[in-house]
This record gives structure tokens, sequence and C-alpha cells, in this order.
């Protein structure tokens, strides 16, 4: 006996790689329940934490890499993944000893990156 053949509908495929975007918006929308209200409130939140953790991490003091750690946790929670990937260099930098003005230089264009994408959101 031959099992029948059903006729299934195309559905497209979801892309292959993650879209290139400071923000993964799907993922904010699942995290806040699609409380675009909420989503706004995060947004403007992170961006205010992300300067000032950025501006107490200029100096690469030696709390550098908790305050990377606390970055990177944030930037999670909103779907900023390049910020937290950036965070977490630094926080091995640190850690380890070397590579820190470089990682430290991604961090910031990585903050600059999602804060333009959170002011673009913002804007009424």
């Amino acid at each position: 006996m031959t099992p029948e053949l059903q006729r299934m509908d195309w559905m497209p495929s979801p892309p292959l790689a993650p879209i290139d975007s400071p923000l993964d918006l799907d993922h904010l929308s699942r995290m806040t329940l699609g409380d675009t209200e909420l989503e706004q409130e995060v947004l403007a939140m992170f961006a205010e934490q992300a300067v000032r953790l950025v501006a107490a991490m200029a100096a690469l003091p030696a709390e550098a890499g908790a305050l990377a750690h606390k970055l990177k946790g944030s930037a999670r929670g909103i779907g900023a993944f390049a910020v937290a990937d950036a965070a977490a260099s630094l926080e091995t930098a640190v850690r380890t000893g070397h590579g820190q003005p470089h990682a430290f230089a991604a961090l910031k264009e990585a903050v600059t990156e999602a804060r333009a994408a959170i002011e673009a959101i913002l804007k009424p």
C-alpha cells in the first residue's frame, strides 16, 4: 500500500541569516508580550542606561567587566544582540587583559547603532 500524498500549500522559509538590524523587534515584542507602550518604555530605558554604562566604562576602570556584563543582559532583553555580543567581548577582554581598547570601541559602535534604531522607533 502506498500512502496518499497530500498537497501542501507553499510557505516562505525564514531567512537563513538574521536580518541585519541593530534590534530584533520580534524578540522585543515577545519579551514585552506585544505591548507597544511597554516596548517604547523599555527601549527608552535601555538607551539611557547604555549611555551611562558606556560613559562609566570609558576609562576602562576595574569594574568595566561588571558594567559590560550588566549592559549585556539589558541588551539581550530588548533584542540588541550586537550590543550584547560586543559587551561580552569586552567582558572577556577585561578578564583576560587583552584587547580592551578594541573591544570597548566595538561596544561603543554597537551602542551607537542600537541607539539610532531606538531613536527612529521612538520618534513621534
